[in-house]
């Protein structure tokens, strides 16, 4: 049985639904893998970045839903950071199809099984 691979979500609040829909495909019976995040109203607490930092160690990679709300989301924006921080296994994924909004040093492609199957095969 193939190891169940831990991807950490990183996302704009505003884009609750679209990270919901994002996890819906990892219940699918066949998805070796599990998707994490650490929604909270309240990302300036230290002790919230602490738990993230923690949450993006333990994971196999991160994947940013990456829209125009990514742009002002300052949680979103400091996960991506300490993804990057720590090395991790990056991909972007636009949230919607109108939407292509370009967060520097991040690779984003369009939001496809096929994208985000290979993305958690490579890792």
């Amino acid at each position: 049985m193939a190891e169940t691979k831990t991807v950490f979500v990183a996302f704009a609040i505003e884009d609750q639904w679209q990270r919901d829909a994002l996890k819906g495909q990892s219940l699918h019976p066949r998805a070796p893998f599990e998707f994490i995040d650490m929604s909270v109203k309240e990302p300036y607490d230290s002790g919230w970045k602490d738990k993230v930092r923690t949450r993006i160690r333990r994971s196999h990679g991160v994947i940013a839903l990456v829209s125009k709300n990514s742009l002002t989301s300052s949680g979103q924006k400091w996960e991506v950071q300490c993804a990057k921080d720590e090395g991790k296994p990056l991909l972007g994924i636009w949230a919607y199809s109108d939407d292509r909004t370009n967060l520097v040093g991040v690779r984003t492609v369009i939001w496809s099984d096929a994208n985000i199957a290979g993305f958690i095969d490579s890792l």
